[in-house]
C-alpha cells in the first residue's frame, strides 16, 4: 500500500531546480490563492465603506491566527515526521504519523470551537473591540470559529500531508478550491445586493469554503487509496509514544511559535485600536497587503520542507543543502524587487481596497515599513524550515521566542513612543534584520558540523 517509485525519483533522483519548482510552485500559488482568499474579505467589507465592519475583520484575526498552532501542531509535525520517515523507508511510520496528526487536528477544532464559544465574552475584550466593533466582531467570529474551527484547521493539516509524500500539486488544489470558493461567496453575502451581512457574512462563506475543501481532501484520499501514504482510517490512530514523541517534538515548538504570531498581533491591534477604528482598519489592509510577499516565501518554504526532511533522513546532506541555497536565491531575489515595488505604490495598493482619504493616507504610510521586512523574513523562513524539517523542534523555538518576545513586542513599546501610530509598522523590520543574521550564523555553523558532512563515497 502506498508505493509509489515517482515519490522516490522527485525527492532522490530529479535535478535539484526542477525538484524544488514541482514542489513549490503550487504551493506558492496556493499560498497566492490563500493570501487573496484573506484579502477578499477586506476588500468586499471595505466596499461598504464601514470602518467598523472592517475593523471587525481585523480585530478577528489574532483568533484565525491562532488556528495556525493547531496547524503546525499535527500539520507541521506530523508532515516532518512522514518525509523523515519515507527517507528511512519505515512506511508504517508514515501512515501512523499521518493518521495521528489528523485526528488530533479534528479532536483540537472541535475543542477549539466550544472554547470560544463559551468564552466569547472575555475573548472579545482581548481582542480589543468595543462598544462599536464588539456586534460585527462577534458575527464574525460565530461563524469562523464556534461553527467553522474544525473544517478550517482539518483543511490545512490534510494539504501538509500530502505535500509530505510529494503530493503537492494535489495539497495546493484541495486548498485553492476553498479559497476560491470563499472568493465568489464573499460578495453574494457581504454585499447590500446580496444578502448583505457585512462582516458576518464574510464568516459565513469562510466557513462554507472550507467545509468544501475538505470534503475534496476526503474524496481525492478514497480515489487515491492504495496509492497514498497518507491514512485516516481510524484503527491506524493510536496513541503510539515513538509517534508522539516525533510529531509533537516539531510540532510544539511550531505551534508555539504561532501563539507567540497571535500575542504579537493582538498587542499590534491594541496599540492600534487606540487611535480610533479608522487606524485599525489602515493597519489590517496595509498587513494584508503585505502578506502577498510573504506567504510567497511562505510557500517556497513549505514547498521544499519535504525534501529537506526526505534527504536528511536519507543521509544525502548535500543534495538537502542544494535545495535550500537554490531555494534561497530565489526567494531573495524576487523579494527584492517586490519591496522596492511595494514602497513606491503603497498609497496606490492601499486605496484599491477603501475608498476613504484619511485611511489611504494611513495605510500607505504603514504598509512603506511594514514591506522592508520582506527580504530578511524570507531569511528566517527558510532556517526554521530546515530546523523543522530536521526535527530539531528546540532551535525553531528559540527563533519563535526571539522573534516576538526578544525583539518584535519591545520594538512595538519603543517605537510607538517615539513615533505613534506609524512606529508600529517598522517593528517587524527591525526584529527581521536581527533574526536574518541569527539565521546565517546558526546554519552555516550546524552546517560544518559531521551530521551535515558528505560521506567519503555514495552510491
Amino acid at each position: 500500500m502506498g508505493s509509489d517509485p515517482q515519490k522516490t525519483i522527485l525527492f532522490e533522483q530529479t535535478p535539484v531546480p526542477q525538484a524544488v519548482l514541482r514542489m513549490s510552485i503550487p504551493t506558492i500559488l496556493s499560498s497566492l490563492v490563500m493570501v487573496l482568499y484573506n484579502l477578499a474579505d477586506t476588500y468586499f467589507v471595505g466596499m461598504l465603506n464601514n470602518p467598523i465592519e472592517n475593523s471587525a475583520v481585523t480585530l478577528a484575526a489574532p483568533v484565525l491566527l491562532a488556528f495556525n498552532a493547531v496547524n503546525n501542531l499535527f500539520g507541521v509535525g506530523s508532515s516532518s515526521m512522514m518525509s523523515r520517515a519515507l527517507g528511512s523507508k519505515d512506511h508504517d511510520a508514515v501512515r501512523r504519523s499521518s493518521a495521528f496528526g489528523f485526528y488530533c487536528a479534528l479532536i483540537s477544532g472541535v475543542l477549539f470551537s466550544l472554547g470560544c464559544t463559551v468564552f466569547q465574552g472575555p475573548l472579545l475584550a482581548l481582542l480589543g473591540t468595543d462598544g462599536d466593533t464588539l456586534p460585527a466582531t462577534g458575527a464574525y467570529l460565530r461563524w469562523t470559529v464556534s461553527c467553522g474551527a474544525a473544517p478550517a484547521i482539518l483543511n490545512v493539516v490534510l494539504a501538509y500531508l500530502l505535500r509530505a509524500e510529494g503530493a503537492s500539486l494535489h495539497a495546493s488544489a484541495g486548498t485553492m478550491s476553498g479559497c476560491v470558493l470563499n472568493m465568489l461567496l464573499d460578495p453574494i453575502f457581504i454585499l447590500p445586493w446580496g444578502f448583505n451581512l457585512g462582516a458576518a457574512g464574510a464568516g459565513l462563506a469562510t466557513f462554507l469554503s472550507n467545509c468544501a475543501a475538505c470534503l475534496y481532501f476526503f474524496i481525492l484520499l478514497y480515489v487515491r487509496r492504495g496509492k497514498t501514504f497518507v491514512c485516516i482510517r481510524p484503527s491506524m490512530f493510536r496513541l503510539d509514544r515513538r509517534i508522539a514523541g516525533q510529531v509533537c517534538g516539531v510540532g510544539i515548538p511550531a505551534a508555539i511559535q504561532n501563539l507567540l504570531n497571535v500575542t504579537g498581533m493582538t498587542v499590534l491591534n491594541n496599540f492600534t485600536s487606540v487611535y480610533g477604528p479608522g487606524a485599525v482598519a489602515a493597519m489590517g489592509i496595509a498587513q494584508k497587503t503585505a502578506m502577498i510577499p510573504m506567504y510567497i516565501a511562505l510557500g517556497l518554504s513549505q514547498g521544499i520542507t519535504p525534501l529537506i526532511s526526505y534527504n536528511y533522513a536519507a543521509r544525502n546532506p548535500r543534495r538537502m543543502k542544494d535545495v535550500l541555497f537554490f531555494s534561497e536565491k530565489l526567494a531573495l531575489s524576487f523579494l527584492g524587487i517586490m519591496t522596492v515595488g511595494y514602497y513606491v505604490g503603497a498609497y496606490g495598493l492601499i486605496g484599491l481596497f477603501m475608498d476613504n482619504p484619511e485611511i489611504v493616507a494611513c495605510g500607505g504610510r504603514l504598509l512603506r515599513g511594514l514591506c522592508l521586512a520582506q527580504p530578511f523574513l524570507c531569511v528566517d523562513f527558510m532556517a526554521v524550515g530546515v530546523f523543522q524539517a530536521c526535527g530539531m523542534g528546540r532551535k525553531a523555538l528559540v527563533f519563535a521566542i526571539l522573534r516576538k518576545i526578544v525583539l518584535e513586542i519591545p520594538a512595538l513599546v519603543l517605537l510607538n513612543r517615539l513615533w505613534p501610530l506609524y512606529g508600529l509598522a517598522y517593528a517587524q523590520p527591525a526584529a527581521e534584520v536581527v533574526l536574518a543574521a541569527a539565521a546565517v550564523c546558526v546554519l552555516a555553523r550546524m552546517f560544518r558540523s559531521p551530521e551535515f558532512q558528505e560521506p567519503q563515497r555514495r552510491t
